[in-house]
């Protein structure tokens, strides 16, 4: 049986216990059938509250359609700038795509032409215009904005994020921020990717926070999935859950049903055993034991109160 997500209300928490959040997302929304038969299987059935939709994928329109028959799902923008299809043409942003409209692989490469190429940035903001617009035309309420391999998080792309907020109503835009050592105390692989990674988006968080506060954008105290990408198994959940300080927080996954013939959005096997444990009952349990709410990022906003957001360091 279907289980319903609860929302968050004033009235919803017992007195005297502390009032925390937790949003739970699905990226990749649009990939393909089987992510999209992932998403909704777990937000019918388990605890996943939110997706990011990619625009330019190849079942986009297949993913609006489900989202519309799931109100109760918050949808996003996964904005695609890096190992994807652009939205405009590979006329319209050469130095941007290749002949086939396709971004580069690498994110490094990739950010460093968005930093040093004056072109590049120009038509940078063409195409996030174009994958906003074209969200905007689907009619769905814009819930959130992050990025396919968080090239979001680029200092150019938040700047242009930031400047397109008021037009876009964009209210809330995901900041990875999530601590190293209780991370590693729940597993050690890929330990040198997940020291560098922590460094890298632990500085872009110190400049982005300050620009998405002027801004008057919302962020989330902590934020989970980088470190562990491709690996949120149903055991590190479980332990990661009870762990967890912050009152307003981002659990980030990329559930997916395989599909002979459809192209992976991740390791083999990663799909389906990440939508194992968002639809364990185990994981739901350990949400319910330590009196976190399960929500979206547009009720998240009503959750701020004077004093709440936590400075946290690692």
């Amino acid at each position: 049986m279907a289980h319903a997500v609860t929302h968050v209300r004033e009235d919803s928490f017992l007195p005297g216990v502390a009032r925390r959040l937790a949003i739970v997302n699905g990226d990749d929304f649009g990939f393909s059938r089987g992510v999209n038969q992932a998403i909704i299987e777990a937000h019918e059935r388990g605890v996943l509250t939110s997706a990011s939709l990619m625009v330019t994928a190849e079942r986009f329109d297949e993913a609006v359609e489900l989202a519309k028959q799931n109100p109760g799902l918050a949808v996003g923008l996964h904005l695609v700038l890096v190992c994807g299809r652009s939205a405009l043409s590979p006329k319209e942003i050469p130095n941007l795509v290749d002949r086939n409209g396709l971004f580069p692989f690498s994110p490094f490469r990739t950010g460093l032409r968005y930093q040093f190429n004056s072109n590049a940035r120009r038509e940078l903001a063409l195409e996030i215009r174009a994958q906003l617009e074209r969200f905007a035309s689907t009619g769905l309420r814009l819930s959130h904005v992050d990025g396919h391999l968080h090239m979001h998080s680029h200092p150019v792309v938040m700047r242009l994020l930031v400047e397109f907020a008021g037009e876009f109503g964009i209210r809330t835009i995901r900041l990875p921020n999530e601590e190293l050592k209780l991370t590693l105390g729940i597993s050690r692989s890929n330990l040198i990717n997940k020291v560098i990674w922590s460094a890298v988006f632990r500085r872009l968080r110190i400049y982005e926070e300050r620009l998405l506060k002027r801004a008057g954008i919302d962020y989330l105290d902590r934020v989970y999935g980088l470190l562990q990408s491709g690996q949120m198994n149903e055991d590190y959940l479980l332990s990661l859950i009870p762990q967890i300080k912050a009152k307003r927080f981002e659990v980030y996954c990329h559930p997916a049903r395989w599909i002979e013939g459809e192209p992976l959005n991740g390791p083999p096997d990663a799909g389906e055993i990440e939508l194992n444990a968002l639809i364990s009952d185990r994981v739901r349990q350990a949400f319910e034991d330590e009196r976190i709410q399960l929500s979206n990022f547009m009720e998240a906003e009503t959750f701020i109160e004077a004093g709440t957001r936590e400075s946290l360091s690692q």
